[in-house]
């Protein structure tokens, strides 16, 4: 099980990215445009820059449902290869067994 902080921590990251997703998004349009001047460029990256770190979509770190653990996880299922694994051992997911030969 991973530490408690460092889930909490994770959520408040997802929860500062959502917040922030449109405006940071608007900003980068801004500053990617090449039309514009130099000036709007300027002012678009000091606003892009005082917006939070971790509203930032790659601050997030992927992490297990169910023990939290950071390593080893899988993006479809949402789960790390030991939460899989255990569910699969004890029957929880269709389709799925534990390989022998």
């Amino acid at each position: 099980m991973a530490k408690k902080s460092a889930i909490e921590n994770n959520n408040k990251k997802r929860e500062l990215t959502k917040k922030f997703s449109k405006k940071r998004a608007a900003l980068k349009a801004v500053v990617q445009n090449r039309s514009l001047s130099v000036d709007e460029h300027f002012v678009a990256a000091l606003k892009l820059a005082a917006l939070p770190r971790n509203g930032s979509a790659t601050r997030i770190r992927n992490r297990c449902a169910l023990s939290g653990r950071p390593r080893g996880y899988y993006r479809k299922l949402g789960l790390s290869r030991i939460a899989l694994r255990d569910l699969a051992a004890s029957g929880m997911i269709p389709g799925m067994t534990k390989s022998s030969w």
